[in-house]
């Protein structure tokens, strides 16, 4: 199974494109913070991962605020054919709700 759920802040956003089919595509990279527990200790964890949308869920991650915090759901893959590196594909995202 490939699925990736994470909670991030939309870092940064390219304009929206079209694909040579069509099909409209998003790129963006996300921010993620957190502390996770790890062997019984915490541990703090950043990173930035590439992502993008197709499809119609583009449309939405072109109007979400940049610096807001989203929860991501997607799958990862790799940037290309020929890549070692890979990207989150995103399929759906929403608002975090707030812990009152």
């Amino acid at each position: 199974m490939n699925q990736l759920q994470v909670i991030a802040s939309l870092a940064e956003r390219d304009v929206l494109r079209y694909t040579p089919a069509g099909i409209p595509i998003v790129t963006a990279r996300l921010q993620h913070q957190s502390e996770q527990m790890e062997a019984g200790m915490r541990r703090q964890v950043e990173f930035e991962i590439a992502a993008m949308a197709a499809g119609e869920i583009s449309g939405a991650l072109n109007k979400a605020a940049l610096g807001e915090v989203f929860r991501f759901t997607g799958f990862l893959a790799r940037r290309n054919r020929n890549s070692k590196s890979v990207v989150f594909h995103i399929v759906d995202f929403g608002a975090v709700p707030s812990e009152d």
